[in-house]
């Protein structure tokens, strides 16, 4: 019988079998610790690439019929083409209880550019009695208005749904009976109509006062992560108008879930719907600070309100120079988050209005008016 053959011992380079050890070790570590820059991440892709999350997409969770429904009108109404018209124009909405004291300023900041803006008012207690023919016959249909129900935010999409009529209207700016404008019109309108943004206020608040107002009845369809809080005072392109008018599923979460006195929390829909909804379908398309001042250093539930004596050259031209934006936490870390307020890369005034004005500053302000909105 022919003895077995035996395989002779490998003698060759050990510069080869040290070169596979090595090219093994950085696969596995590619695996493990995926890279993140573009070119080695798509030669090693994994979960941690984000061309690897772009072209596989796995959904978290399955989604209801009607978050799917509200997805697909969504992204329909995202992916239209910009609006264009020949006579952009600014729809200026008031939300006011009646009067609104400060219409003589108006009309000095409207006057002279009739082709270029809109005004709607929705008076929630008392039909005013307009003192400037620009307010005239600008009155809509009003329901009653209670502070921190979901009745203001009815009151924001009513006066949105008539502005959206005129297909001219191509910004939509949310303001008050106490508030005033802080430049000319000139600038506000290029400012508005050119911009690339809409002006929602929007940040994350751990504390008591953001997320402790969560709800998770809310829940699939609005997380607690997803969960925001901002000014009222918004200005908002007209596509992001028309998907407030489309929108019923959040709208409805916010209704029945987030309201005063609701499970030992006081949760104000006026405050998180509209930053909880634009966080969610295009957080990149807000700008995350609202384009109206409103002083809070008081301390209280409500903003400072300026009185006559307040009303000088220095008080304006201050509100007027800030450029950066600052939201601070609810809870006791008091977390200060800064951000440039830019326009298209440019660093700019973060405001453009300004409230809370007491109507006895009306002459004062009438009086400076033609000074303090010059960009100086």
């Amino acid at each position: 019988m022919s003895e077995s053959r035996q395989r002779p011992p490998f003698k060759g380079p050990r510069w080869i079998i040290t070169l596979v050890a090595l090219v093994t070790l950085v696969v596995i570590t590619a695996l493990i610790y995926p890279p993140r820059n573009s070119v080695t991440c798509y030669m090693f892709s994994g979960p941690g690439c984000q061309l690897y999350q772009q072209f596989l997409f796995v959904p978290s969770r399955e989604l209801t019929d009607t978050e799917a429904a509200a997805q697909v009108v969504t992204n329909e109404i995202m992916n239209l083409p910009e609006s264009k018209t020949a006579n952009p124009k600014i729809a200026f909405m008031f939300l006011t209880p009646g009067a609104l004291p400060f219409e003589p300023l108006w009309e000095m900041f409207l006057r002279g550019h009739e082709n270029k803006f809109s005004i709607y008012v929705h008076a929630s207690k008392k039909s005013p009695a307009h003192t400037s023919n620009y307010f005239v016959g600008r009155d809509i249909h009003s329901h009653k208005v209670a502070w921190g129900q979901i009745s203001m935010v009815d009151a924001e999409r009513r006066l949105l749904a008539h502005a959206l009529i005129d297909p001219d209207n191509q910004h939509f700016v949310l303001l008050s009976d106490s508030c005033v404008p802080l430049f000319d019109f000139k600038y506000i309108y290029n400012h508005l109509i050119f911009a690339n943004l809409s002006y929602i206020d929007c940040f994350e608040d751990p504390g008591p006062h953001g997320n402790g107002r969560y709800s998770q009845h809310m829940l699939p369809e609005v997380e607690k992560k997803d969960f925001r809080k901002g000014s009222q005072w918004f200005s908002m392109k007209r596509r992001h108008a028309i998907v407030v008018m489309a929108d019923s599923l959040y709208y409805t979460k916010f209704k029945l879930y987030c309201r005063p006195k609701m499970e030992g929390r006081n949760c104000y829909a006026d405050e998180h719907y509209f930053p909880t909804l634009f966080n969610m379908i295009d957080p990149n398309g807000i700008a995350n600070w609202s384009v109206t001042h409103v002083d809070w250093s008081e301390g209280k539930w409500h903003p400072r309100l300026y009185n006559a004596r307040d009303i000088t050259p220095y008080l304006l031209r201050k509100i007027k120079s800030v450029q950066l934006a600052y939201h601070v936490t609810s809870d006791l870390k008091k977390v200060t988050t800064v951000r440039p307020c830019l326009w298209k890369g440019e660093q700019r005034p973060c405001y453009l209005f300004a409230r809370k004005f007491n109507p006895e500053t009306l002459d004062r302000l009438m009086y400076l008016f033609p000074n303090y909105t010059s960009l100086v």
